[in-house]
C-alpha cells in the first residue's frame, strides 16, 4: 500500500465523533497502520456500527463507547473504559463537532452554549482525563480539530471562535505537557466532503454538487477535501515521526487562505 505498516503498532487511540466523517477517516487510517482505537460518540450504537467497518491489523481491537464529552462524569468513564477494556491510551483525537450557524442577531444563548461546550469544554475534559496517563508514561499525542472558519466566517460566530479556542488550547497545552514526552497539534480543515458540509449546503438551498463545485473553485488546487486528507495529516502528527512538532496547527485546506 506505499503506508508505514505498523506505525501504530501496540498504540491505542481514543477518536471523539468518530462514527462518521473525517473522525471516522481517521480512525480508519490509524487502524490500518495497527492501531487500537476507541470511537467515543454521543451514540454508541453508531460508533458501534463504524468500528465493525474498521481495518483493524495483527490482533489490535477496537471498541465503540457512548459518552457526552462535555460532561465530565461522562469523560472520566469513557476513558476508564478504553484503559480498562484496550489497555491503555497513547493517543487523543478531539474530533467531535456540532455547528449551530446563524447571524448574530439570530443566535441564541444554547446555540452558543452547545457549540463551547463540544468543541472547547469536550477537548479540555478529553485532554484533562489522557494526561493523567500520558504523563505517568511520559508519551502521548494530543489532536485537535480546528477549521479554517477560525479565521472568522459570516453566521458562524460561535463556531469560529470555538475554532480559534482550540489553537489557543492547542498551544497552551503544548508548552504545559511538552517536559512530559507529550505532543500537542491541531489541523484546521478546509472544505471537506462530509455530512456537515453536505447539511451547509442543505441549509444555503444548494445541490451539494454545485456545493463542492464552489467550494473547490475557493482554492488553488482545485478540488475539495476527502476525509483521508485530513486522515493523512493526522496520522503523520500523531506519530513519532512528529515528536520535535508541538503546538501547532496544520492548515489542510488546499491553499485556500494564501
Amino acid at each position: 500500500m506505499g503506508r508505514s505498516m505498523g506505525r501504530y503498532q501496540g498504540r491505542i487511540a481514543v477518536i471523539t465523533g468518530g462514527a462518521r466523517g473525517i473522525g471516522l477517516g481517521i480512525a480508519h487510517r490509524l487502524a490500518e497502520e495497527g492501531a487500537g482505537i476507541a470511537l467515543i460518540d454521543l451514540d454508541e450504537a453508531t460508533a458501534a456500527e463504524a468500528v465493525a467497518g474498521l481495518p483493524l491489523t495483527d490482533g489490535a481491537k477496537a471498541i465503540a463507547v457512548g459518552a457526552d464529552i462535555s460532561d465530565g462524569t461522562d469523560v472520566e468513564a469513557a476513558v476508564g473504559r478504553v484503559t480498562g477494556e484496550l489497555g491503555g491510551v497513547h493517543v487523543l483525537v478531539n474530533n467531535a463537532g456540532v455547528t449551530r450557524d446563524n447571524y448574530l442577531f439570530k443566535m441564541t444563548e444554547d446555540d452558543w452554549d452547545l457549540v463551547m461546550d463540544v468543541h472547547l469544554r469536550g477537548a479540555f475534559l478529553m485532554s484533562r482525563a489522557v494526561q493523567k496517563h500520558f504523563v505517568d508514561q511520559r508519551y502521548g499525542k494530543i489532536l485537535n480539530l480546528s477549521s479554517t472558519s477560525a479565521l472568522g466566517k459570516k453566521a458562524q460566530t460561535n463556531y469560529a471562535t470555538a475554532k480559534m479556542g482550540i489553537q489557543g488550547l492547542t498551544r497552551s497545552l503544548g508548552i504545559e505537557l511538552g517536559p512530559f514526552g507529550i505532543n500537542v497539534n491541531a489541523i484546521a480543515p478546509g472544505f471537506i466532503v462530509s455530512e456537515m458540509t453536505d447539511a451547509t449546503a442543505a441549509r444555503l438551498q444548494l445541490d451539494v454538487e454545485e456545493f463542492r463545485r464552489l467550494g473547490a473553485e475557493k482554492n488553488p488546487v482545485k478540488r475539495v477535501g476527502q476525509p483521508a486528507d485530513v486522515a493523512a495529516a493526522a496520522a503523520f502528527l500523531c506519530s513519532d515521526e512528529a515528536s520535535y512538532i508541538t503546538g501547532q496547527t496544520l492548515y489542510v485546506d488546499g491553499g485556500a487562505k494564501l
